[in-house]
């Protein structure tokens, strides 16, 4: 009887083998939307850590483009549902050998730091994120009513180097994304 369970969870385990290969490799923990005085905010936590190739990338000059992205959608019974906002940020992973520093820029601002795992950390927690103005004329949304948010984060392969997409293409090691991360969120009256 022993024997039988064995073989019945090693069928398992290698039943379940494709799927936790094509698993996610950022987990998204924590998503909420608040308001503030400019309108609604995301805060998240991403969980991740580059392989051996990224960090060699990284650490040989490439450039590392991990797109955050943000969608939220009322839900219709008759049609599709509406998609009223979409937003996406961009962060560029670099390092320069000259300071010998890691660099973690998104539009204008620029933060430098002394090694990868302090610039992942920061990449990692996502924080007060503008994604609805609440000073435009027409709101898009009202407090108190039911949306579906969903939140991801990938690499984003068509910012590499030419040589680095063809050698992406298909390959695991450059693959780092999560899925979407969906959730009900009912929006709190605006701080003002």
């Amino acid at each position: 009887m022993l024997e039988r369970s064995r073989i019945w969870l090693a069928a398992v385990v290698v039943a379940m083998l494709p799927v936790l290969v094509l698993a996610a490799d950022i987990e998204i923990a924590n998503p909420q939307i608040t308001a503030n005085e400019d309108g609604y905010v995301v805060s998240a936590d991403f969980g991740f850590e580059l392989n051996e190739r990224l960090e060699e990338a990284v650490a040989r000059g490439v450039v590392l483009h991990f797109v955050t992205e943000f969608e939220l959608t009322r839900p219709r019974w008759y049609w599709l549902d509406e998609k009223l906002v979409s937003r996406n940020r961009v962060h560029r992973l670099s390092f320069h050998a000259l300071t010998r520093q890691y660099r973690l820029s998104t539009g204008g601002l620029h933060q430098s730091f002394d090694s990868l795992s302090e610039a992942l950390r920061v990449l990692s927690r996502l924080r007060n994120w503008l994604v609805i103005d609440g000073r435009a004329e027409k709101p898009v949304v009202q407090p108190g009513e039911s949306y579906l948010a969903a939140l991801r984060m990938r690499l984003d392969i068509n910012q590499l180097p030419r040589p680095f997409q063809i050698s992406a293409i298909g390959n695991r090691d450059w693959n780092l994304t999560s899925e979407w991360k969906v959730w009900q969120a009912t929006l709190p009256a605006e701080a003002r």
